[in-house]
């Protein structure tokens, strides 16, 4: 069972993963209409991922006995001066997700919740991915510039991403 302050915790991070895949749909969006399929995708591909995030945490919450409460999502930003600067908000976006994962561990470790402390350890884990992937396309984009082709490639590159269902809910898929 969940404690009343991990239950709040999480339905705190539903909305919190709603709201990320709002702001990468609103990002995919915008590349669309820019002519950037590629990028297009792959921040489509994100929106896919967070509103499984936020799945897991509700079919969570629900298996140890808590209740999912849905909350308002709040707006998000809908243009980006550059594919620079999107991917440069995209990781610091990330880096305040890892935080609150983080905090909804050490609430777990406080709570001597070892269930919720278990499921956190995959969430960790992506955190550290998402800020990387985050880097690494900032670090390509620095060293693109204005290179037309160069943009060109990297586009084409990210419209190969395709969706694969995380662990945790493609295992209780089966």
């Amino acid at each position: 069972m969940l404690s009343k302050r991990m239950q709040e915790a999480m339905n705190a991070q539903v909305n919190a993963e709603f709201w990320s895949a709002y702001l990468y749909l609103s990002m995919s969006m915008h590349f669309e209409k820019e002519g950037y399929k590629g990028i297009a995708n792959w921040f489509a591909v994100q929106f896919k991922e967070e509103q499984d995030h936020a799945t897991i945490f509700m079919n969570y919450i629900n298996s140890r006995d808590g209740k999912v409460t849905l909350l308002p999502i709040d707006a998000v930003d809908t243009s980006w001066d550059s594919i620079l600067h999107a991917y440069e908000e995209t990781l610091r976006h990330e880096r305040v997700v890892t935080g609150r994962i983080n905090d909804l561990y050490t609430i777990a470790l406080e709570d001597r919740d070892y269930a919720s402390q278990s499921m956190l350890k995959w969430f960790i884990d992506e955190q550290v991915e998402e800020e990387e992937t985050a880097r690494d396309y900032i670090d390509a984009l620095k060293k693109i510039g204005d290179n037309g082709y160069g943009l060109y490639m990297f586009d084409k590159e990210l419209a190969a991403r395709t969706y694969t269902v995380p662990a945790p809910l493609a295992t209780t898929a089966e």
